[in-house]
């Protein structure tokens, strides 16, 4: 019965151990792919370019604003797009890819008339042209009610973000198309006057986007809301120069989820896999070994190095821990050399020896040879039988 119940098992392991290899390969092959795919870069150069035809680009949206009247002018040089925001104050201008921005461009922005469309801002674009607003989570994609006032949002219905960020609006903004009561646009008023809207998606502009629910219409609505529009797209920064996003702003929302998940995995297998705490169990010594063979194999050690100091030093130690016992005097004496006279001394009046000859044998420096060596321990021994019998 045994051995009949125990072939079955013994084939599973056979064959587990020779696919084992092809599993961990497959394994590794997975693993590589979808770390590859959480860290290819979301964002690419011809993102909401206006001139792109490329899925993300998004001159789709120029083209049809242009055939409902409303004339979009491309820049991609912040100093020029300010000369035509100055010489068309009704205009709407249109930011995007705030991440290539730097604080001399902040600057100009802020001084300038007409309305501000940010689309997709940074933690930073957001502080210094829309103060008060706040990013607050990532939203994965949905459809999206307008649930606010603002009459470009209603006009276009449902909108689709894909993978967009809600924001915290301050008191007196316009908040719509809320996911959990955190908005996707944001709608707000600055000094000038001149008004800032800032969405939290780039999707309902691109060329892939325009297509689903209202996003045409909200998109249109928004760049089309004035007379014309100027389309800022700040050119790549220089290699070195420095970044506005924050490293978490880098790192791709998949490698954040995949951290996450790694960690909760890692804690559950530790919680699985710890040693339970129980009483302490003794376990019996591998091996006995006697006092006397262990001083028998310590004496061989100091001899085949030829330490006779150190051996002396032990003997010498030993021996006075024990005299200063028998004598009645602290047991810090036997180390302490400020007493090392009145041990002496207690010790040559027990035993009736010489003072000097005791202080040799319990202070004096190492033995010459062996037999010195051995002639100190029998005298050491004799010292400690005759206080011992006094």
């Amino acid at each position: 019965m045994t051995a009949t119940g125990a072939t079955p098992t013994a084939a599973a392991r056979r064959r587990y151990r020779s696919v084992r290899g092809v599993l961990l390969a497959v394994l590794a092959l997975i693993l590589v792919a979808i770390a590859l795919a959480a860290l290819r870069p979301r964002e690419r150069p011809e993102d909401l370019d206006p001139e792109s035809p490329s899925a993300a680009g998004a001159r789709a949206l120029v083209q049809l604003l242009a055939r409902n009247g409303t004339p979009v002018t491309v820049d991609r040089n912040v100093s020029d797009a300010a000369g035509l925001m100055r010489a068309q104050p009704d205009a709407v201008l249109v930011v995007v890819r705030s991440e290539r921005l730097t604080a001399t461009d902040y600057a100009i922005l802020r001084s300038l008339p007409g309305d501000l469309l940010l689309v997709e801002p940074t933690r930073t674009a957001l502080q210094e042209l829309a103060p008060g607003v706040r990013q607050a989570d990532n939203t994965d994609e949905q459809t999206v009610r307008p649930g606010c006032a603002l009459n470009a949002a209603n006009l276009a219905g449902d909108a689709e973000f894909d993978f967009g960020t809600t924001y915290e609006a301050p008191p007196g903004a316009t908040g719509c198309y809320p996911v959990a009561g955190r908005p996707h646009v944001v709608r707000l008023t600055v000094p000038g006057p001149r008004t800032v809207t800032v969405v939290g998606s780039g999707f309902p502009f691109t060329n892939d986007g325009l297509v689903e629910s209202g996003n045409a219409a909200l998109a249109m609505n928004l760049v089309g809301e004035r007379s014309s529009a100027v389309w800022l797209m700040p050119p790549l920064r220089r290699p070195g120069a420095t970044p506005d996003k924050s490293f978490i702003d880098l790192v791709p929302f998949g490698v954040k989820l995949a951290a996450l998940q790694l960690g909760i995995v890692v804690l559950l297998t530790a919680l699985w896999r710890s040693r339970r705490l129980g009483p302490v169990v003794a376990e019996p010594l591998p091996v006995v070994v006697r006092s006397a063979e262990a001083v028998e194999g310590r004496a061989r050690l100091y001899r085949a190095r030829r330490a006779r100091d150190r051996a002396a030093d032990a003997l010498r130690a030993g021996s006075r821990e024990r005299l200063v016992r028998l004598l009645g005097l602290s047991s810090s004496a036997a180390q302490d050399m400020s007493v090392a006279a009145q041990v002496t001394a207690a010790v040559a009046e027990r035993t009736g020896r010489p003072a000097a000859t005791v202080g040799a044998a319990l202070y004096g420096p190492a033995p010459g040879d062996d037999a010195e060596l051995v002639e100190l321990a029998d005298y050491l021994d004799d010292l400690e039988g005759q206080v011992r019998q006094w």
